[in-house]
């Protein structure tokens, strides 16, 4: 599902991805619908591709946004209102262990206005079925 989702470096906001062709994607804005070709030159990353550090290893970032919609009940998130410390009170709170030393204030913003971006879109479900199942294993396997 999050596979389909892209990050353009310098351009704000996510994409769909609706088609490829020869060193092209042609994306769509999730905001406002607009389509628009990415070239090869341009930086762009698939949300599903995505972790963020953890204690137990990397996290896929699928899991960790089923954790932020469970935690704020499919709420949006006032992320501009959050200062550095209540951004990281806030993550601790979803993702108790979490790597401190890695993972930035700019990190858990970017996460949250994704998170919002998504909501808006009409995402309730992040994970795939196999990222839930690798995360709790790996879990498992540590805890034994």
């Amino acid at each position: 599902m999050l596979r389909e989702i892209l990050n353009v470096t310098g351009k704000p906001g996510l994409y769909k991805l609706i088609s490829q062709g020869k060193g092209t994607l042609i994306v769509e804005d999730l905001t406002d619908g607009r389509r628009f070709p990415v070239h090869a030159r341009d930086k762009v990353v698939s949300l599903g591709d995505i972790a963020m550090y953890t204690e137990s290893g990397d996290t896929p970032l699928g899991v960790i946004l089923d954790k932020v919609y469970a935690k704020h009940e499919g709420q949006p998130i006032d992320v501009k209102a959050m200062d550095g410390a209540a951004l990281r009170d806030s993550f601790a709170a979803i993702v108790e262990d979490f790597d401190r030393d890695r993972v930035h204030n700019s990190d858990i913003k970017k996460l949250f206005s994704w998170y919002n971006l998504l909501l808006s879109a009409g995402f309730t479900k992040f994970a795939d079925e196999t990222e839930e199942t690798e995360a709790s294993e790996e879990k498992a396997a540590e805890e034994a």
